[in-house]
């Protein structure tokens, strides 16, 4: 069952304060390494239900002014089409995508950089892509030593190498499409190079995982284990600040071995470093604005659970992910996490398969009831498990038609005969364009799509690997799905 914990306005109001206070600690220029996702971060919205996707955006208007914005994305993401699991799309499209929407709200996007450039045709395509629509690219490269060498990185050789990012305005703003993109080297290689010409700039970090300020094994911060599992991200005790403070804080492996590197690039350029530890640097506001630890604390159990399927569903596809597996399955031990029993919808869905000899899909919706639904002539079993969802809800009897064979049997004439797919089942965007157009003159079908809704947050799991459209469309009605490594047939090639 779905319950808030997070109270998003006191989050807003406690961060707001914080990055505005460490703006002010430097006189000339901030670049502000923005970690996760800057206006959609579902991921955060999931673990600490109540925190809305767009708030660091809500943020960073107040800040428009004065702020500009680098996309910084690993050429190594884009040479192996790295793609986002919340929006289904690749590193190198999702750039684009970022930079409509910065420009949407009205904030200045000033350059891409491409870290760890390497030459190979995906990227440089990519470069003229970008350049032929007008915006800067730069290219910055891997460090041999990094980020342990210090006087090697901190020269000519090393951060000297990287072209320079030219900027603007007194506010740069670093973000990425996803973890392991270069942010916070772009922001020490800026630094280094602002250095060189005599301007003066400092540097902080906005990241929302792991919470500082929360247990090393808290649910939370194993959920960010999970997230970055094929990064091989750890958290781990911040020894700086223990040392410097005597408190325990968490932080992660890739701060806490930069750390030196920035420190004692801040050194160089301030003449003494403002923060004695990775923890200080950054400006995260988010453990004071949980109020329901038991809630948090269940929907980051469920998300590691979500999370190993989509491992375990990337390795059935081929991909190299076994030491991601391994490392969730031990996350999964180390809380005790039974899936059968704290994911209600898993063992509904392949007892229905097991019935019907056929796919099947389950969801738990908000008040606790599990609704399956089964592959059809007419529907396949996504499909099919939306509408018993939306009839649960808007109380109709499961056995009611809510859309007419009149509504549904042109759209298969037209997929099969005329637009070519050999499946004639609707995928759940068909059948919710369906039960629109029976909306217009059928009660009950107007009641169905009312209670969509309440489909948000609601947990669904089916027993196939599903189409990009199905997964699409579970992702935009908010809920939360999950997928047995299988495919339906056994067919070499799957759309």
């Amino acid at each position: 069952m779905f319950k808030l914990g997070f109270d998003n306005d006191k989050y807003l109001k406690l961060q707001s304060e914080k990055i505005r206070e460490r703006i002010n600690l430097f006189g000339g220029k901030l670049y502000l390494e923005f970690g996760g996702k800057l206006f959609d971060d579902f991921h955060a919205s999931r673990v600490l239900p109540g925190f809305a996707p767009d708030s660091k955006i809500k943020m960073l208007i107040e800040l428009r002014d004065e702020a500009e914005i680098i996309i910084a994305i690993n050429t190594a993401d884009i040479e192996k089409n790295k793609v986002r699991g919340d929006i289904g799309i690749t590193y190198d499209l999702d750039v684009l995508r970022l930079i409509d929407a910065f420009r949407g709200y009205g904030l200045y996007v000033g350059s891409v950089v491409m870290t760890r450039y390497k030459d190979n045709s995906a990227a440089e395509a990519f470069k003229k892509k970008l350049e032929k629509l007008g915006i800067k690219v730069y290219k910055h490269y891997g460090i041999a030593g990094y980020p342990y060498d210090i006087p090697f990185i901190a020269s000519d050789d090393g951060f000297g190498k990287n072209e320079y990012a030219e900027t603007s305005r007194s506010l740069v703003v670093v973000t990425a499409p996803g973890p392991g993109s270069g942010k916070m080297a772009t922001c020490l290689s800026q630094i280094y190079h602002e250095n060189k010409r005599g301007i003066k700039s400092g540097y902080a970090k906005f990241e929302t995982f792991p919470i500082w300020n929360l247990p090393l094994s808290h649910p939370v911060n194993l959920a960010y284990e999970a997230a970055t599992a094929d990064l091989a991200d750890v958290n781990m005790i911040d020894p700086f600040h223990l040392e410097a403070y005597g408190v325990t804080t968490v932080n992660y492996n890739r701060d806490v071995e930069v750390f030196p590197v920035l420190r004692s690039m801040l050194k160089g350029i301030l003449g003494e470093c403002p923060y004695q530890s990775p923890t200080d640097m950054g400006v995260n506001m988010a453990g004071f604005a949980i109020y329901d630890d038991e809630a948090v604390c269940r929907a980051a159990r469920s998300e590691i659970i979500r999370r190993y399927y989509s491992a375990l569903c990337k390795l059935r596809k081929g991909g190299e992910s076994e030491v991601e597996v391994h490392k969730i399955e031990l996350l999964l031990r180390q809380l005790s996490i039974d899936v059968d029993t704290e994911r209600k919808c898993v063992n509904a869905a392949l007892e229905r398969a097991e019935e019907t000899d056929s796919p099947a899909a389950a969801v738990e919706l908000d008040d606790g009831r599990v609704v399956t639904g089964k592959t059809s002539a007419l529907l396949g079993a996504s499909a099919a498990v939306i509408l018993n969802a939306l009839k649960a809800l808007a109380g109709i009897p499961k056995e009611k038609d809510i859309i007419s064979e009149h509504i549904l049997k042109p759209i298969q004439r037209l997929k099969t005969e005329n637009l070519g797919n050999h499946n004639p089942r609707l995928h759940t965007d068909e059948v919710l364009i369906a039960l629109s157009v029976s909306a217009v003159y059928d009660d009950d079908a107007k009641r169905a799509i009312e209670a969509l809704p309440l489909l948000k947050n609601a947990e669904v799991h089916s027993t196939v690997i599903l189409s990009q459209v199905d997964e699409s469309t579970f992702r935009k009605l908010g809920m939360h799905l999950s997928c047995e490594p299988k495919y339906q047939t056994k067919k070499l090639y799957h759309k």
